[in-house]
């Protein structure tokens, strides 16, 4: 049986709070109720809350500065807000529209009207929830890759923690670290398809075994193509075998083409590849490693800035799991 819905009321007037309480826990919700911003937030982090109607004008914290910090908090960013304002002018809507909300009604407002606010919002929330679903199916899918093969355990965790750490490194923007962090963890997702007799082959594959191989960059953007949770994830899992020169695959893109998240995550898995050990060779030294990836860059065929970068997080005693 699945719960009902909870929405948080948030209005300093108690008489309003006490109105929609009234108007919505006999429509079937769990209501929950704060009288200030503090207090709404702090609600939030300890309970299940699928949507927020906010005051804006409140003591403590106003709507706007609360409706700003749920949306920068990753944990509560999906939740959707609906803003319930005594302020009309356009401004103040598209303040409260800037900041992250999803509706914004005026006072005094239709209960029929905000009751269908209501039902949509939910119904977005739903939606949200399930994506969210489907991303965690498709990253233990990931995980369940990489199972197969004893030699490469725990690759998807090194990459992504070495990928991250590089995009921190050469101060990329959040919104693309959170890109690298859902790419790295779901790039190899495609290997789902590949037969164990090539993924776990002990010596060197044929040319048609390595087609066979290429394919799942492909395959994996497929699984992932529709899941707006991922976001521009979604390219690092398509191209991370592109290389600068065009000779990578499965597009052949070269050049600006490939952003600097692609870059990132192409260094990283080639670097966690060649110091992890396989069933038909052991893993590399780190000097041997880096020799190789500054010979890729002299061929640009790598971001030479990246391996540069992950040197100095070597030098600077960032620690590198190897599986020797």
């Amino acid at each position: 049986m699945t719960s009902s819905p909870s929405i948080l009321v948030v209005d300093d007037e108690p008489l309003n709070v006490s109105l929609l309480e009234a108007f919505l826990a006999p429509k079937g919700y769990n209501v929950l109720t704060a009288t200030n911003g503090q207090q709404a937030i702090d609600i939030v982090k300890k309970s299940t809350v699928d949507l927020i109607l906010l005051d804006v004008r409140m003591p403590i914290l106003s709507g706007i500065e609360v409706c700003k910090t749920l949306k920068a908090d990753p944990e509560f960013q999906l939740i959707p807000i609906i803003m319930i304002s005594a302020l009309s002018k356009m401004q103040d809507r598209i303040d409260g529209l800037d900041v992250g909300a999803l509706e914004y009604i005026t006072k005094p407002y239709n209960l029929d009207e905000l009751y269908a606010r209501v039902k949509a919002s939910l119904k977005v929330k739903a939606l949200t929830d399930h994506l969210e679903s489907a991303e965690k199916v498709l990253i233990s899918l990931a995980a369940a890759v990489e199972a197969r093969d004893e030699y490469t355990g725990f690759h998807i965790d090194r990459v992504t923690k070495l990928a991250t750490a590089l995009g921190e490194k050469l101060n990329l923007p959040e919104q693309e670290l959170d890109d690298i962090r859902i790419g790295a963890r779901l790039h190899d997702i495609g290997k789902i398809g590949t037969p164990d007799s090539i993924l776990l082959k002990p010596g060197r594959l044929t040319s048609d075994e390595f087609d066979e191989i290429k394919k799942h960059a492909k395959k994996g953007y497929d699984l992932c193509f529709g899941l707006k949770t991922i976001g521009n994830g979604l390219d690092l899992i398509l191209h991370h075998h592109e290389k600068l020169d065009g000779s990578g695959y499965p597009v052949g893109l070269s050049g600006d083409e490939i952003n600097l998240p692609i870059r990132i995550l192409t260094v990283a898995d080639i670097f966690d590849a060649l110091t992890s050990s396989r069933c038909y060779r052991k893993g590399l030294s780190l000097e041997k490693a880096f020799e190789i990836l500054f010979s890729e860059v002299k061929e640009q065929k790598i971001d030479g800035d990246v391996v540069n970068a992950l040197k100095e997080l070597h030098e600077n005693g960032a620690e590198f799991h190897q599986r020797n």
